[in-house]
């Protein structure tokens, strides 16, 4: 099967069926993150850096809306795929290199690369193959332990760089396209038992001091507000100070200040929200509603259960990591140290993220109004 099918692909009448909405949706985001960076006097770096990432990042999405994705559903397209990314996390422990303490990046020269974001692509890649080959039997619990165990090797993978807060990103991602895929309520429940009984064991015998630490102190970040609940403090001071319409850009002491620490990455919603207030917050919330939206909307109207598992999967990946920001922006979560999507400083999950957008527009070129039967997916296999 060709990857581009030509006319069907290609020319200015294909490039206006793309989905305009989201895509401006999309830009916005990026574009109030790099207003943002560009506000921080002290390291201007990060608004060129950042553009540059941008302007690459929506030349891929551009390239992968001109593909026919339908070879995906080949198993052995899935499994090369899922495979070569579970070789470049093993390639991390070798050759990786350490940025505060922490292995999670291969360095190519002139730039640097985190492959535990293309992971998240991959296993939303492998589950939608996986759930659509055996979607009348996914109440048989069998399924939900294999479909787990693929899971669980990019789980502890990614949990050993150390990079915890991903590594949950990885078992949202799981859990979410398993539940869409019509699990019972008593596999549920057994699944909520797993997890507690997993967390239990992680607490106890593998979780370091500093990643317990960070889970008590979001109870009560005041309790150690100059150790390791100043990160949440900060944060919470700069959500609250924006108050209704914010200090205005370049004016957010937290950052400027430094006071606020990671303010490109982990904590750009606070450094928003100082400068923009709550009717930034509401804007900025508003515009990410909306990616969501066309998300669904195109998963929806795909061509078969893969490409509806699929971009039900990337809805999953980008709530999880919106829900998580914001809840430890505003310390309703543990300070994980993660990206808010297409707004946090960062090229390796920008690019990422552009390029399961660019997927999800490919998928939407050969949408049909009907879905395709289980027999004739299996007919690919």
């Amino acid at each position: 099967m060709n990857w581009f099918s030509g006319q069907s692909f290609l020319g200015l009448k294909n490039f206006l069926k793309l989905d305009w909405i989201l895509i401006i949706s999309v830009i916005l985001l990026a574009s109030a993150g790099l207003v943002t960076m560009n506000s921080f006097s002290q390291d201007s770096s990060f608004f060129g850096k950042q553009l540059i990432w941008l302007t690459v990042s929506l030349v891929v999405f551009f390239v992968f809306s001109t593909i026919d994705w339908r070879f995906l559903r080949r198993t052995n397209i899935t499994v090369t795929i899922f495979f070569s990314i579970v070789i470049l996390l093993f390639a991390v422990f070798v050759l990786g290199i350490t940025v505060k303490g922490a292995e999670r990046w291969l360095s190519f020269g002139l730039f640097s690369f985190q492959p535990s974001d293309p992971a998240k692509i991959a296993l939303i890649i492998l589950l939608s193959k996986y759930f659509t080959r055996r979607h009348v039997e996914i109440a048989h619990f069998k399924h939900i332990l294999v479909s787990g165990f693929y899971a669980f090797i990019l789980f502890v993978l990614i949990f050993l760089q150390p990079n915890f807060s991903t590594a949950i990103v990885i078992g949202f991602i799981w859990f979410g396209m398993v539940m869409i895929s019509g699990i019972s309520k008593k596999h549920i429940f057994a699944i909520i038992a797993l997890g507690a009984i997993s967390f239990a064991f992680l607490w106890f015998f593998v979780l370091h001091d500093y990643q317990k630490e960070r889970i008590v102190t979001f109870v009560d970040p005041l309790a150690d507000a100059r150790g390791a609940g100043y990160n949440a403090l900060q944060s919470m001071i700069a959500v609250g100070s924006g108050q209704l319409v914010g200090k205005g850009i370049g004016f957010g002491t937290q950052s400027r200040l430094r006071f606020l620490p990671e303010y490109q990455t982990d904590f750009i919603f606070a450094s928003f929200a100082e400068e923009w207030g709550f009717v930034g917050v509401i804007i900025l919330i508003s515009l990410f509603g909306i990616v969501i939206w066309r998300i669904i909307y195109n998963a929806i109207h795909g061509a078969s259960n893969f490409e509806i598992l699929f971009g039900a999967g990337v809805a999953v990946w980008f709530v999880s990591h919106f829900a998580i920001h914001l809840g430890m922006n505003v310390g309703l979560l543990p300070v994980t140290g993660i990206t808010l999507p297409f707004v946090s400083y960062g090229g390796s999950h920008l690019l990422t993220e552009f390029a399961a957008l660019g997927i999800l527009m490919g998928m939407r070129r050969y949408s049909r109004t009907f879905h395709k039967s289980l027999k004739d997916e299996r007919q690919l296999i």
